[in-house]
């Protein structure tokens, strides 16, 4: 046996202990931190989907949700949802997604009532969050719905059994990811590596001399 041979040998079997030292590593705890608790995952686990499902036991209506909006939210989003400086507005630009300039709020644009839920609890108030309680975001949740006329009777009992009820005016317009079909003819089992193009391409203008800022009565008309 050559020595070229005998060192190749000698390297896959140095190679295959290395590897089932580490796997047996692995295997073994590393007795570093502790296992979570009941409380600590539940703290954690707070995410509330499409279908209601994570939404916690709890009530609230937007009658209720008023004085709390002025309380916590309003500092920011205004006194009935439009936003303040930078801060984004709730209520408002229902039939403007097509626009130049869409508003896209709560109303408008949100496809899951579900998400207003998840977002209070989890992040809100700004500076303070996850200090209300499960009642009071309910409450909030009703009110921000009410603003953009989505519930419209302020006694409206919102909980985790009415929930599901409500309907958002842009969720049909929110579809899964179906590029696997409705995209599968762009795509070709054996793609062009060299020489794909035919014709070479042809230059039409070029960016220091096209100007691509539109004039006041070619640019697109908003409402």
């Amino acid at each position: 046996m050559s020595r070229s041979v005998e060192k190749l040998l000698a390297t896959v079997l140095t190679g295959a202990v290395l590897l089932l030292g580490s796997g047996h590593a692995q295997a073994q705890k590393l007795g570093l931190g502790r296992e979570a608790t009941p409380a600590e995952i539940a703290a954690w686990d707070i995410d509330v989907r499409p279908d209601g499902k994570g939404l916690p036991p709890g009530k609230g209506t937007a009658k209720q949700g008023e004085e709390l909006f002025i309380a916590q939210c309003a500092n920011c989003h205004g006194d009935f949802g439009e936003g303040r400086d930078r801060w984004p507005s709730l209520v408002g630009g229902l039939g403007s997604l097509k626009h130049d300039r869409p508003e896209k709020t709560v109303g408008s644009f949100w496809p899951n009532a579900s998400t207003v839920f998840d977002y209070i609890k989890r992040a809100m108030p700004f500076g303070n969050a996850q200090t209300l309680t499960n009642d009071e975001i309910y409450a909030l949740t009703a009110y921000i719905l009410h603003m953009n006329e989505i519930i419209k009777d302020t006694s409206f009992e919102l909980n985790e059994k009415t929930f599901t009820t409500i309907k958002m005016p842009n969720a049909a317009a929110f579809f899964d990811d179906d590029r696997e079909t409705s995209e599968k003819h762009f795509w070709g089992r054996k793609p062009c590596m060299k020489d794909c193009i035919k014709t070479p391409p042809n230059v039409l203008n070029r960016a220091r001399s096209l100007d691509v800022t539109p004039g006041q009565k070619e640019g697109p008309r908003v409402d």
